[in-house]
């Protein structure tokens, strides 16, 4: 692998990215999110809208988060999304989960 190449957000982790960040900074559009993530992560992450858009797209049908259409700063139609009650409990789950497994994967590297 080179050294210029991205590494990959780990599978199941980028619900909980879109959660934390529309948690921190409430009503975003979708690239707001994923330049918010990028820009966060001193672009070592790189969420594209492959899977960017159809994350949200079952985020909305599982009620973790909810959209409306306005328009944007740029004056073009975009759908701001908001986590709903359920995104936060989904959010806190998520992110114990992500500790414990943080936690097994440093008990494993750390071990002699």
């Amino acid at each position: 692998m080179e050294a210029t190449t991205r590494p990959e957000i780990p599978p199941g982790s980028l619900y909980m990215l879109i959660m934390k960040t529309l948690a921190r900074l409430g009503s975003m559009h979708g690239y707001g999110i994923a330049q918010h993530i990028q820009q966060t992560s001193e672009d070592v992450l790189q969420v594209e809208e492959g899977s960017l858009y159809p994350a949200l797209q079952r985020m909305l049908v599982k009620g973790w988060v909810v959209g409306e259409w306005r328009q944007s700063e740029n004056n073009r139609r975009a759908r701001y999304y908001n986590l709903t009650p359920e995104g936060k409990k989904q959010l806190a789950r998520e992110l114990r989960a992500f500790d414990r497994v943080m936690t097994a994967i440093g008990r494993v590297i750390d071990a002699v």
